[in-house]
């Protein structure tokens, strides 16, 4: 019988592989080595081949495309309903052979090796700044308990911090100041490498033309731009701009019954970092829009004074992601309307 789909679940060292026929039925289902996987599939016909959207998916996208078959990604929520008995291995790669054949399965976009760069410097200076604020929090914390009260934020932790060590008045002992001489290095060295991160965030989206042309949009600067880019690429994996703003969360869930709408909060599915980002250039937008009188900041301010600031600052960025998409994925430039 002819190998259709083939459902692979991929591990750190051992892979399953389950193969159906285009009816559904097991065809044959075998076990690989990490080094078996690429020389398994160069041996088959081209056939649908898919893969939970779990890590290292992206790469062995790329590779399995190489080969000549077609690759699709699947949401791990999407696979769990077709599981049959326990779980294991080959019934995981069994669900996902299952769920694949569904015809209207969604799928996980898949990224390329140069995606893959921009969303690993985006995680990078996530976590950066991650353990920046934490870096900074803790030390206003001790210094607390010594009796000294640091002001918020990182300027004034930049520019307190020095002379609070320095004062031989206060209540900080000598190895107090030891420890503290070495928390406001760390500090120091965690600037500096989110520095370099900013650097390269601004060099990716000058040396790329979708982020350049996203760029022109109102609220969208070079940290999201690239972060789209590294996200969805072209986004032409969504049908229109409402499924991309539906995939990033920023639509109202939905708990419909006997013909009654029920329309709750915003989802928050999807990438929470990107959603974020559309988000904070929604409140730069609504923060600056008080005397201008573009078509998009009248819409903005009437809608703060019927919702509110925070549901208008949703409804902008729902607004920003759909012309987001519009520009990535149909080549378009920014025409804002007036």
């Amino acid at each position: 019988m002819k190998i259709t789909t083939i459902g692979l679940d991929i591990a750190k060292l051992v892979f399953h592989a389950v193969a159906v026929n285009k009816a559904g039925k097991l065809v044959r289902k075998k076990m690989l080595k990490r080094k078996e996987v690429l020389g398994f599939f160069a041996k088959l016909e081209p056939c649908l081949v898919a893969i939970e959207a779990c890590g290292g998916a992206h790469y062995w996208n790329r590779e399995i495309t190489a080969l000549g078959h077609q690759v699709k990604l699947i949401p791990p929520q999407y696979v769990i309903p077709y599981r049959q008995g326990n779980k294991n291995d080959y019934n995981d790669a069994l669900a996902i052979a299952e769920a694949a054949q569904r015809p209207n399965m969604r799928f996980v976009p898949a990224k390329s090796i140069e995606q893959q760069d921009v969303q690993m410097l985006h995680r990078v200076r996530e976590r950066l700044t991650q353990q920046t604020t934490a870096l900074v929090n803790q030390v206003r914390g001790m210094l607390a308990e010594y009796g000294i009260v640091l002001a918020k934020g990182k300027t004034a932790f930049r520019s307190q911090l020095p002379d609070i060590l320095e004062d031989g008045e206060n209540a900080l002992t000598a190895k107090g100041r030891a420890i503290f001489h070495g928390l406001y290095n760390e500090f120091v060295e965690l600037e500096n490498r989110l520095e370099g991160c900013e650097k390269q965030v601004l060099q990716e989206n000058a040396d790329n033309p979708i982020c350049q042309r996203l760029g022109t949009v109102l609220g969208v600067g070079p940290v999201t731009a690239t972060a789209f880019y590294a996200a969805v690429g072209e986004g032409k994996a969504f049908h229109n701009g409402r499924h991309f703003s539906a995939w990033c969360g920023l639509v109202p869930r939905q708990h419909s019954s006997g013909g009654k709408d029920n329309l709750l909060g915003i989802s928050k599915r999807g990438n929470a970092y990107l959603r974020t980002l559309f988000i904070h250039g929604a409140r730069s937008i609504l923060r600056h829009c008080e005397h201008k009188t573009d078509k998009l900041s009248l819409w903005a301010k009437a809608l703060v004074e019927r919702r509110g600031f925070n549901r208008a600052c949703v409804a902008v960025a729902n607004k920003l992601a759909r012309i987001a998409w519009v520009i990535a994925a149909k080549e378009e430039t920014y025409r804002p309307a007036t």
